[in-house]
């Protein structure tokens, strides 16, 4: 039987005369509510109407409304020509979509809805319009108007969710039926006085009206200051010359992990997230790729990379993704050997880091030490061929001995599962701290370091490592 959806907008006479027709000719018309302004309305016509008001009551939450009022419509249409009303407009109705969603074939007859009727009133040109119940899945755009706000409950989680993205200072409109009123977003709920036609609205807001910021507000914001009336010193950078800036903020980041400092994780995933945004903008000016191109590329990568999650790969270890995540870069690198493998490897790399990513990759193509006694032996070999070079003073075969040692050293840490980046730090972290000890326990026993014979260093040194 046919099925045919209408929007009856927000007040009296916002029915339409094609609706009107279309009513009439209907086996049954069933009302969603009778209790907004625009549902009273269509109880004062002739037409003969089934409110269903009663859905309301025996229904526990919204979720369990919507699915309810949706299961009495079709089961009604199933036998009849139904016409079901309601307030506002068909295609923001959380429970016109789960009908649609079953009768493609409905025909919808769209009204006047909340959001148009509020946005009209506060003066909107341009918003994103969205139901209370769909907040948590949806990016919070400005100007920005929330309906179905229609309790205490939903009105809080409204105002945290605003809160925890724009602030909770913020001025919004707080819209209930006919009156509308400005007031600070932490207000919102103090007053128990919501209702089906409870909404929330909130206008663009500047930067300086702003105590939380978003990604895209980064973004707008470096645009600002690359503008042409914007920051001298900003508007000069080029991706030249802030590249090493990067490195120094990674090195920062890294520091503050290893000292568990959140609040300096925080600043310094900041510093880092700027100098990707700098990056991304240089790439925009020139037109040669967007913000868009590097979250989708990210993106793309995590998916064809984990195939043991999005394709039909099985993995059953930590080790063992990690290698198929090593497979699938190598099949869309399209590497064709392992020399192209190997010189893939950044060379600006720290060089410990580079040394054990070229050792590891080697690994891949065969080409590696058979056991750790094997590397072990290798580094004895190297210190030999040093002392050689050292008895003859060739400066250059010296250094160069001194690299292979220090290769095989990464080697050997490789084959253990060491990071020789991470371990070497922690190292020449201890002696640091170590030395600061050993130069203090002088100095509080009234000597001077620099006038001790290596041996009285040595004492001390052990008394601290004792320690």
């Amino acid at each position: 039987m046919n099925l045919t959806i209408i929007g009856i907008g927000i007040q009296a006479g916002d029915l339409s005369l094609r609706a009107y027709e279309k009513a009439k000719q209907a086996d049954e018309i069933l009302l969603r509510t009778s209790l907004t302004e625009s549902g009273k309305y269509i109880l004062s016509t002739d037409l003969k109407v089934r409110s269903l008001d009663d859905i309301y009551e025996k229904s526990r939450n919204f979720d369990t409304l919507t699915k309810n009022l949706a299961k009495e419509v079709l089961s009604v249409a199933k036998n009849k020509n139904v016409v079901y009303m309601v307030d506002g407009d068909v295609n923001s109705d959380n429970t016109c979509k789960i009908i649609l969603s079953k009768r493609k074939d409905a025909e919808i007859i769209n009204g006047v809805s909340r959001a148009s009727a509020y946005a009209s009133r506060i003066g909107f040109s341009h918003y994103t319009s969205i139901s209370s119940y769909d907040i948590e899945d949806l990016d919070l755009s400005l100007p920005l108007i929330i309906t179905d706000i229609d309790g205490s409950f939903i009105a809080g989680k409204i105002k945290l969710a605003l809160s925890e993205r724009f602030g909770d200072e913020i001025e919004v409109y707080k819209i209930n039926s006919q009156k509308i009123k400005k007031i600070k977003l932490y207000e919102f709920d103090f007053d128990d006085d919501f209702d089906y036609s409870s909404a929330l609205a909130v206008d663009k807001l500047s930067f300086l009206e702003k105590t939380r910021f978003c990604i895209g507000d980064l973004h707008e914001i470096l645009k600002a200051l690359r503008a042409e009336n914007g920051c001298p010193w900003d508007r000069e950078q080029t991706p030249d010359s802030i590249r090493m800036n990067t490195i120094e903020e990674t090195y920062e980041l890294l520091d503050a992990i290893q000292k568990r400092d959140d609040d300096a994780i925080v600043e310094e995933l900041g510093d880092v997230l700027l100098q990707v945004m700098f990056q991304i903008l240089f790439g925009e000016e020139r037109s040669a790729f967007t913000y868009d191109d590097v979250i989708s590329s990210i993106c793309e990568k995590l998916i064809s990379r984990h195939t043991h999650i999005f394709g039909k790969d099985k993995v059953s270890s930590a080790d063992e993704a990690l290698s198929l995540w090593d497979k699938n870069k190598r099949k869309e690198k399209g590497f064709d050997n392992g020399s192209e493998y190997i010189n893939a490897v950044p060379k600006n790399l720290p060089a410990l880091m580079r040394a054990q990513k070229v050792g590891k990759r080697a690994s891949k193509y065969n080409f590696d030490f058979s056991s750790d006694k094997q590397i072990v032996d290798k580094i004895f070999e190297e210190l030999k061929e040093i002392e050689e070079a050292t008895a003859i003073g060739d400066q250059a075969k010296i250094k160069e001995e001194y690299g292979d040692l220090l290769f095989s050293a990464v080697n050997l840490a490789r084959k253990a599962g060491v990071d020789a980046e991470e371990a070497l730090t922690i190292s020449t972290d201890k002696f640091v701290l170590r030395f600061t000890k050993l130069e203090k326990a002088i100095s509080d026993d009234g000597k001077n370091i620099k006038e001790l014979s290596e041996k009285e260093i040595d004492e001390y040194y052990d008394e601290i490592k004792k320690g």
